[in-house]
C-alpha cells in the first residue's frame, strides 16, 4: 500500500469514505454491517489505515457502524476522521453537544482527524459567527488531545476558500476538496490545490472519480486511454492523476462493496505516475466531456448589466450543473442574494451584444435558473436528514 508522511505519521494514500456504504434495502440508514466488516477487514489487512465518516452520513448511522466495525481492532491500528455539521441549516449550533455525541457514537475517546464540514458560501458565516465559537471550541479540543489533527472540507469557490484560510489563521492542517481530472478546470480544483499548497495545508481528496462518472467513460474515451495503458481501468486512471500531485496526502473513495475495495487496493499497491503525454490525453478527455458554453471570463458582459450579475461566474456554474447536477452547485447559488441569482436576469440582451464569443447570455441565465429549480434546496435536504435522524433515534 502506497503511503504518505503527514505530521510525523504514515497515512495510506487510499482512505475509506463512509458516505456510500452498502445497505440492505432502500433506506440509507439500514447499513449492511456484515459487508462493512468484510470491507474493513480487507482494507486493514492490506494497509489502508484511514477511515472517514461524518455526522449526517446514512441518516446518522455511518458513525455508529464504522465505529463498531473498527472497535474490533486496536485503537492505534487505524486513523478515524469525522466532521462537525456546521453546514447544516439550523437555528443554533452547539459544537460541544455534537462532538460529545460523535465520540459516543464512534465509541472512541479521541478523533485522529476532525473536520469542519463543508465550508461554502453560506456556511462560512456560521463557522465565523462568534455566537457559536465553533473554531475556538475545536482548537481547544485539539489542545486537550481529543482531536489530533484539525481541518475542514470545502465545496465553495476559491474566494471562499481563501477567506476561510485567512480567518483560521493557520489553525487548519488539512483541507478536503473535490479534486479529479475533470474538476481540475471545471471547479477550479487546480487553483484550490495551488492555494492550499502555498499555505502549507495538506490536500485531502473527495470525489476522485466524480461520483462514478469518471468510471463510466464512453467507448471512444476508454479506447484513447487503453492505447496508452492497456492494463489500467478508467478508475485507475483517475487515481493515477491524483497520485502525481505531491501535496495530495489522502485520496478518499466511497467504496460500496468488496469488489470495489479490492480493485482500489490493487491500484494503490504500486506507484505508476502518468507521463506528460498521458496527462495531456486525460485532460483532453476531460475537456471533451464538458460540452460547455465557451465563456472566457473577459467580463465585458458585466459592465453594462443593469442587474449587476456576475455573468462569468454564473455561466461557469451552468457549465458545471449541465455536466452533472450536484447539490453543492445549488448551495453556492442559494448563498447569493435574490437580485444576483440567474433568475434576476431581465433578458435585455446588452451582455450578448458585447460578448466576443457571441454567447446567448440571457438564454444561459434562463437555462441555469431552470436547472437550479429542479434541485432540492439545501434547507429541504437538511430537513429530510433531520427527519431521518429523528426516526433512527425513535
Amino acid at each position: 500500500m502506497l503511503t504518505n508522511e503527514f505530521k510525523g505519521i504514515r497515512l495510506s494514500r487510499l482512505g475509506f469514505g463512509a458516505m456510500r456504504l452498502p445497505v440492505t434495502g432502500s433506506d440509507a440508514a439500514c447499513i449492511d454491517e456484515k459487508q462493512v466488516d468484510q470491507m474493513v477487514d480487507y482494507l486493514l489487512s492490506h494497509g489502508v489505515n484511514y477511515f472517514d465518516t461524518a455526522y449526517p452520513y446514512h441518516g446518522g448511522m455511518s458513525e455508529k457502524v464504522i465505529g463498531r466495525s473498527l472497535s474490533r481492532y486496536p485503537r492505534e491500528s487505524y486513523y478515524l476522521a469525522t466532521k462537525y455539521p456546521g453546514h447544516q441549516i439550523s437555528q443554533s449550533y452547539d459544537p460541544k453537544a455534537v462532538f460529545e455525541e460523535q465520540l459516543e457514537k464512534c465509541g472512541v475517546e479521541y478523533f485522529d482527524f476532525y473536520l469542519l464540514h463543508n465550508v461554502y458560501e453560506n456556511s462560512i458565516q456560521v463557522y465565523k459567527d462568534g455566537r457559536w465559537g465553533i473554531l475556538d471550541y475545536f482548537v481547544e479540543q485539539k489542545r486537550l488531545g481529543r482531536i489530533r489533527h484539525l481541518g475542514f472540507s470545502c465545496h465553495g469557490g476559491i474566494d471562499t476558500l481563501r477567506d476561510f484560510l485567512d480567518y483560521c489563521g493557520g489553525q487548519m492542517e488539512f483541507c478536503q476538496i473535490q479534486l479529479n481530472y475533470l474538476d481540475w478546470t471545471l471547479q477550479e480544483a487546480k487553483e484550490k490545490y495551488e492555494l492550499l499548497t502555498e499555505r502549507g495545508v495538506g490536500v485531502w481528496v473527495m470525489e476522485p472519480v466524480r461520483g462514478g462518472r469518471l468510471a463510466a467513460l464512453s467507448e471512444k474515451e476508454k479506447e484513447a486511454l487503453h492505447t496508452l495503458r492497456p492494463d489500467e481501468t478508467s478508475v485507475a486512471w483517475a487515481f493515477r492523476f491524483l497520485q502525481g500531485l505531491a501535496n495530495v496526502k489522502m485520496i478518499l473513495s466511497g467504496m460500496s462493496d468488496l469488489e470495489q475495495v479490492r480493485e482500489n487496493v490493487e491500484t494503490f499497491s504500486e506507484e505508476r505516475p502518468l507521463t506528460q503525454v498521458e496527462q495531456k490525453a486525460l485532460l483532453e478527455i476531460a475537456e471533451g466531456m464538458k460540452d460547455s458554453i465557451p465563456c472566457t471570463a473577459c467580463r465585458y458582459c458585466c459592465d453594462g448589466c443593469p442587474k449587476g450579475l456576475d455573468i462569468p461566474m454564473l455561466i461557469a456554474t451552468y457549465n458545471e450543473i449541465r455536466f452533472s447536477p450536484a447539490i453543492n452547485v445549488a448551495m453556492r447559488l442559494e448563498a447569493l442574494p435574490d437580485e444576483k441569482k440567474p433568475a434576476a436576469c431581465i433578458g435585455c440582451g446588452k451582455c450578448a451584444k458585447i460578448c466576443p464569443q457571441k454567447i446567448d447570455i440571457p438564454a444561459a441565465m434562463k437555462g441555469l435558473a431552470e436547472e437550479v429549480a429542479k434541485l432540492p434546496s439545501w434547507a429541504e435536504i437538511c430537513r429530510q436528514r433531520e427527519e431521518a435522524a429523528r426516526k433512527m433515534k425513535s
